[in-house]
């Protein structure tokens, strides 16, 4: 399957957010592997890819009939349960579309588990790595974004939580390094919006 390959075409990013999960997992001493399976899977397969699936005219131009729709809906599902840890038990009364690939699903779940694995061994993405990722990543679509509406729901969206963002950024010890709360103090402030306390 080629979205669950962990090669040279693996964007940074996955690895770099991966790479977060796992210290996350670490620095709260969580020892339950289930949770970090279930994270993962949040933030990539079930996040993107199953949206990518079930509604490929997100990416494509095309009409999705009915029937598409439903067959569509089949193999989200599936990629779903190929995501999940738990085992579903199936029986005579379970859906169709459950049925039509029970036999397959402990398998996948085995090449989901395995992409995970694959990525975790992978070597870390420097933050310069990362940095000229995102940048190229820019470049290359710098005509096809409206880069001040991007920015300005950003904002609008990082002011709905300011709160709850300079908490954080005070919380954690990178974000101190950087003064990253008194700069976005400074960002609201100028913005005429200052933060609620």
């Amino acid at each position: 399957m080629t979205i669950l390959r962990a090669d040279c075409t693996l964007p940074p990013a996955v690895k770099h957010l991966f790479d977060f999960l796992d210290n996350a997992i670490k620095r709260h001493n969580i020892v339950d592997p289930e949770v970090i399976h279930t994270w993962k899977s949040n933030s990539l397969p079930l996040r993107f890819w199953v949206n990518i699936i079930k509604n490929p005219e997100f990416v494509f131009d095309i009409h999705k009939s009915n029937i598409v729709d439903s067959c569509l809906s089949v193999i989200a599902q599936t990629f779903m349960d190929s995501c999940s840890t738990v085992e579903h038990r199936l029986g005579k009364d379970s859906p169709s579309n459950k049925l039509l690939f029970a036999k397959d699903i402990p398998r996948y779940r085995q090449w989901v588990s395995q992409f995970y694995r694959n990525i975790q061994e992978m070597l870390p993405v420097t933050d310069q790595e990362m940095s000229t990722a995102m940048m190229e990543l820019s470049m290359n679509n710098r005509l096809d974004f409206n880069v001040s509406v991007a920015l300005r729901d950003l904002f609008q969206y990082a002011k709905q939580y300011s709160f709850e963002l300079l908490e954080a950024l005070d919380d954690d010890s990178s974000g101190k390094k950087l003064r990253l709360a008194a700069r976005f103090e400074e960002v609201l402030i100028t913005s005429g919006e200052p933060p609620d306390y």
